[in-house]
């Protein structure tokens, strides 16, 4: 019952689906309130010390996309989206608009509990007072402070675009990235969305950590959408 201090707020007008989330929530020790609609969900939003946010689209009084978009006007909580919506835009859309994860239903509640766990460590690490310097998933490893990274331990030689591109990830670790997210953070505002560069830069780095590129472990692609590296 550890993360019970973790208050989730459900915004879902399915009671059937919000029964099933507000119970796997509190077997899992969480607090979760519920709301049915935009209104009453910012309203509780004001209201509630809510950390994290899992949010449908499709509400009955508003378009959910728009509650992301309020939200991130005066908030870094972690939201993530459930929607039946399965259109790689649309998911594109939730997590360019701030969402930091997208879950398309029906989804099983182990899923969503590894989601947000890994939405809380992102919440715990921004929240520390000292940055972190070194990362690690299996045997990949990223020192931020030296600009160093190390597989099986031996240190790998990656050019300042291959680094810049893992350390996006590494600082993300967990969370799908839109290819035009990472575009921007990578080569600029200013670069456009050409993805044709992005993907030479993902292939040469999969090379350099992958032992099977073709079948990556640490960076996944998520299919029209982005990339992910995985938090083990």
């Amino acid at each position: 019952m550890g993360e019970a201090t973790h208050k989730i707020l459900v915004v879902e007008d399915d009671r059937q689906i919000q029964s099933f989330i507000g119970y796997a929530l509190e077997q899992d020790g969480f607090c979760s309130l519920s709301a049915n609609s935009g209104h009453s969900a910012m309203s509780l939003l004001i209201s509630e010390p809510i950390e994290l946010l899992l949010l449908d689209l499709g509400l009955p009084d508003c378009d959910g996309m728009e509650i992301i978009k309020r939200v991130r006007e005066w908030s870094d909580m972690p939201i993530i989206v459930v929607s039946a919506r399965d259109q790689d835009r649309e998911k594109a859309a939730a997590l360019d608009a701030g969402a930091d994860d997208y879950l398309t239903k029906p989804f099983s509640a182990t899923e969503l509990l590894a989601r947000i766990r890994v939405a809380i460590r992102h919440l715990r690490r921004q929240s520390g007072e000292k940055p972190q310097a070194v990362y690690q998933v299996g045997e990949l490893k990223i020192d931020m402070e030296k600009r160093l990274t190390y597989l099986q331990g031996e240190e790998l030689h990656l050019t300042p675009m291959e680094y810049n591109l893992l350390a996006l990830l590494f600082k993300n670790c967990g969370k799908v990235l839109t290819t035009q997210y990472i575009i921007r953070e990578v080569w600029g505002v200013g670069y456009g969305s050409d993805t044709q560069a992005l993907r030479a830069l993902m292939a040469a780095l999969r090379r350099k950590i992958e032992k099977n590129p073709a079948k990556p472990r640490y960076i996944v692609t998520e299919i029209g959408v982005g990339y992910r590296l995985v938090d083990e």
